[in-house]
């Protein structure tokens, strides 16, 4: 998978280890739904997080697409590295970490976020262009950590 932003772009491998989180990043991709959401969210030294925006577009997908959570899948070894795609959890009262479906986050902080693992799902890692996340994570964002200018990405399958 290849990930576009102003910055450049980098890939990611998706791991066979989350089938359920591997096929819905496809499935979402395949339907277009990345494309021309933001990275929204960045902690400096720790995160970026993509796949939402303040577009009325971004919500029209979402509601075409349909609302669903995604199993957590926390045992299956994988952890939160330097550069792991990960899923946040549902916004709802959500004590079993069920995962929001529309939204990932990479892990920029080295050598890796490793209080995360156990708690949210892994499924793939950038494998090439991490310096591009490294220069997404060192943009200027306001108190709530929304970068102070939009971070637009395309997401593609590549073979």
């Amino acid at each position: 998978m290849k990930i576009e932003t102003d910055y450049g772009s980098f890939v990611i491998e998706l791991t066979e280890k989350t089938p359920y989180h591997r096929a819905n990043f496809i499935y979402l991709t395949k339907e277009k739904y990345f494309d021309g959401t933001f990275f929204h969210r960045v902690v400096p030294d720790f995160i970026i997080q993509g796949g939402n925006s303040d577009h009325k577009s971004t919500s029209e997908k979402r509601r075409r697409i349909g609302k669903y959570l995604l199993p957590t899948d926390t045992r299956n070894g994988l952890r939160h590295h330097r550069g792991a795609i990960s899923m946040p959890s549902s916004e709802i009262e959500n004590p079993h970490r069920i995962a929001s479906p529309y939204e990932f986050f990479i892990v920029q902080q080295s050598p890796g976020a490793y209080h995360l693992d156990g708690k949210y799902t892994v499924f793939g890692y950038v494998v090439e262009g991490m310096e591009i996340v490294d220069q997404i994570n060192r943009v200027p964002i306001d108190k709530r950590e929304w970068p102070k200018d939009n971070i637009r990405m395309k997401v593609s399958i590549i073979e």
